[in-house]
């Protein structure tokens, strides 16, 4: 996963909750309906960067395992 995209949507994140927030506070509909999206959609990145990190962990798992197959079958040709 890419600290950079994590640190993007942390960004994000806060960066909507000021919007949010200046917009309740003025009333203003927009810009806190703006705020919740934009927060809405750094937590959807920070759902995807979850989701690249599992399947590079399984990736990794399952390229271990097929190693550890091969050296046991080299082992078995060579007995």
């Amino acid at each position: 996963m890419s600290t950079e995209d994590r640190a993007k949507a942390a960004a994000q994140k806060v960066e909507g909750k000021g919007q949010e927030v200046a917009g309740a506070v003025t009333g203003n509909t927009e810009d806190e309906a703006a705020g919740k999206a934009k927060q809405a959609a750094a937590n959807v990145r920070d759902g995807i960067e979850d989701a690249k990190d599992k399947i590079g962990d399984k990736a990794k798992e399952v390229g271990d395992k097929v190693s550890d197959g091969v050296d046991r079958a080299k082992e078995n040709l060579n007995k």
